[in-house]
Formats: structure tokens, sequence, C-alpha cells
């Protein structure tokens, strides 16, 4: 039985020496469905994506400072756009992994209605957007305010979150009645988990696209290669439907 466990042994031993790791720079408002991804990709793979969760402005300024990420999965398609103009990626690696959802929500259940007209009424003494210079969703929200001719009377109102994640907080938390965050953040398989809310028309404010890329600095790493491959499986794919993104 020796030489059987033995060769069971090596089998483990260049399994794992397979395994790689690859450092992701990850939209704030893809944590939730990331971190089910990542641990899927995991499981599946045995590669392990090291995730890091922020806005995607932010993630620009850190990546030309030399920032150790390998891939981006932006909030938005202007930014890897960008970075391909600058070299700075794989060429032929980008493609859209999302189209996001813009919703506005309120953890207080029967606040927000199903026509967004509580931000004509006033009646509440914050709102919460992330920050529209680095975040696409907050962009968004300054977007759908504008067309909706509220965002001079309501600019006293507004708090900005660094990025959605924090702009969901806000809200989550209290200290802000309602706010504009990403419908994956508040709902499951078409439902909100708590609170109300109202699902944006995708009229009032530009597509939400969302570009994944290689970095230059994953160029030569397979992990980073087999993770932009998972992201296109059906796995990942239901993963992202289920968090109320389309594709």
């Amino acid at each position: 039985m020796q030489p059987i466990a033995g060769l069971l042994a090596m089998l483990v031993i260049a399994s794992t020496a397979h395994a790689g790791e690859v450092q992701v720079a990850v939209a704030a408002n893809f944590t939730a469905p990331m971190q089910k991804i990542a641990a899927a990709f995991e499981q599946d793979t045995g590669n392990k994506a090291v995730l890091a969760f922020g806005a995607t402005g932010k993630f620009y300024a850190q990546i030309h400072n030399g920032a150790p990420f390998e891939i981006l999965l932006a909030a938005d398609d202007e930014t890897p756009a960008r970075l391909e103009q600058e070299k700075q990626t794989v060429p032929g690696s980008r493609f859209t992994y999302a189209t996001g959802k813009l919703v506005l929500w309120s953890a207080k259940a029967d606040y927000v209605d199903s026509a967004g007209k509580v931000l004509q009424s006033g009646n509440f003494n914050h709102l919460s957007i992330a920050n529209p210079k680095a975040a696409p969703y907050g962009a968004a929200a300054v977007e759908t305010l504008t067309r909706m001719n509220l965002m001079t009377r309501l600019q006293p109102k507004i708090v900005q979150g660094e990025n959605i994640s924090q702009a969901h907080q806000f809200v989550s938390t209290g200290n802000a009645e309602l706010g504009f965050v990403a419908l994956s953040q508040v709902a499951r398989d078409g439902k909100f988990t708590a609170g109300s809310g109202w699902i944006v028309p995708d009229a009032m404010h530009s597509p939400i696209r969302q570009d994944a890329l290689i970095l230059a600095r994953g160029s030569a790493n397979p992990a980073a290669r087999a993770l932009m491959d998972y992201l296109k499986s059906d796995k990942a794919k239901g993963i992202i439907r289920a968090f109320g993104y389309e594709l």
C-alpha cells in the first residue's frame, strides 16, 4: 500500500504546485457576488483570488502608483478603456462581466414607493450617494437626480460615501433615511432582502457597464487568466444574475 500512498501524496503536491494566486481589485458594488465567485473559483480550480474592494476611481490611481493588482473588476467601462489606452493592461483581455442596476433604497419597510416619488416629497433629512467623481454608481445617481430636476433642491440633503459600500452603510445604519445604492447590495433573486426600494429605470442614467481586464502586472500569471475564464462560466454568470445584474 505504501507505493499507492506515495503516489497519492505526489498527486496532492503536484496539484498544490499548479495552484496559483491572483490579486484582484473589485468595485465595491460587486463585493458580495465576487466573494461567492472567488470561493467557487478556489474550490473548482485550486487557484486563490485575493480580493480588495473599493471605488473604481481610487483603484485607477492606485494602479498608477504601483499597487500589486493583477486584475481589475471595475464599476464602469471607461476606466478599463483608459487603462488600455495607457498600455497598462493585457491587450484583448477586457470584457463586460455585468451591467449594474441603480436603486433608491431605504432600510425602512414601505418608505420608498415603487416610483421613487419620495424624492419629490423631500420629507427626509439625508440622501446618501457614492462619490460621483470616484464611483460610477454615484455618477448615475447624480444623472438620475438631474433628469428628475431635483439635483439643486436636494443638494443640501446629500451625504457622500467614499464608495458605494459606504453609501449603503449610511442608509443601513439609519444615518440617512434613503440613498442610491447598487441593487446587488439589497436584493437577491429579484427581491429586496430588507427595507424598501425603487429600481431606477435604465433610461434615467447612462448604462452601468462593468468591465474586467487583466492588468500588465498579471500578464504572466496563469491564475489571472484562469479567473477571467471563470468569470465567463455558467456558474459565475448564475451568481452574477442572482445579485440583480444583467449580462
